[in-house]
């Protein structure tokens, strides 16, 4: 009876070698049993090296970027479809988007999301449109926007007769208070019953948790009724 060999043609050691620990039947393969001999796991574990063809490596994660966008042409030519056109064709997806008329001149603030050659993809687009179009374009990496649990969105509405520094005047006491503004949208206008030139700001604010709210409330008010402002501040309810 021939000795037991492995794939390398060398024999295997036999349970009577002191030299080396014993193998179990399973370890050893009799090169008569089949043509040739395929490595088996011995008592100690599977041999080193060796994988399941049914193991898969694991996959990578997906390594996203981001893309900040703000883009300003003329009323007549808004740059909003040149804009997410590109993103779209480029494989990105558009995470966040802001569209507003200042002037004369259609502002579109946008983000953009996917993988690294596709968002490198997006900024060559992006230069040739800014040559092609009449289309000014600001855009540089960025990144998401960190989770702030520890803040609570609040609305403030301001509603004032026009003059000078209100939104400097708002914009410092938030600051004073560390208080973040997450968004703002101010306005100037004229009343239809009166002519008077009118202020007014919608304001979303996070305020830390940690804040005593009815305090903070009442120097607001009071901060406000110095300026002659009307103004309230409620907790966001969505």
């Amino acid at each position: 009876m021939s000795q037991p060999q492995d794939v390398t043609g060398m024999c295997l050691p036999s349970p009577s070698d002191e030299a080396f620990p014993p193998y179990s039947t399973a370890a050893r393969v009799d090169s008569r049993a089949c043509g040739c001999a395929v490595p088996q796991v011995s008592s100690f574990g599977p041999i080193p090296g060796w994988r399941a063809l049914t193991d898969s490596p694991p996959r990578p994660a997906t390594n996203e970027n981001f893309l900040l966008i703000n883009a300003f042409a003329p009323q007549t030519h808004s740059p909003l479809v040149a804009i997410t056109k590109r993103i779209t064709d480029c494989g990105c997806n558009l995470t966040e988007a802001r569209v507003a008329t200042l002037g004369r001149d259609v502002s579109v603030l946008a983000l953009a999301q996917g993988p690294w050659d596709a968002i490198a993809k997006l900024e060559s687009a992006l230069a040739r449109l800014e040559r092609e179009e009449q289309i000014r374009l600001v855009h540089y990496r960025t990144g998401p926007k960190p989770a702030q649990t520890n803040m609570l969105p609040y609305v403030v509405e301001v509603i004032a007769a026009d003059k000078p520094g209100i939104l400097y005047q708002l914009a410092e006491f938030f600051l004073h208070h560390d208080i973040s503004i997450e968004q703002l949208q101010s306005t100037r206008y004229r009343a239809m019953q009166t002519g008077a030139d009118m202020f007014s700001a919608q304001i979303t604010v996070g305020i830390p948790a940690n804040t005593h709210i009815a305090a903070l409330r009442d120097d607001f008010l009071e901060f406000c009724d110095g300026l002659n402002l009307d103004a309230i501040m409620d907790p966001m309810k969505y």
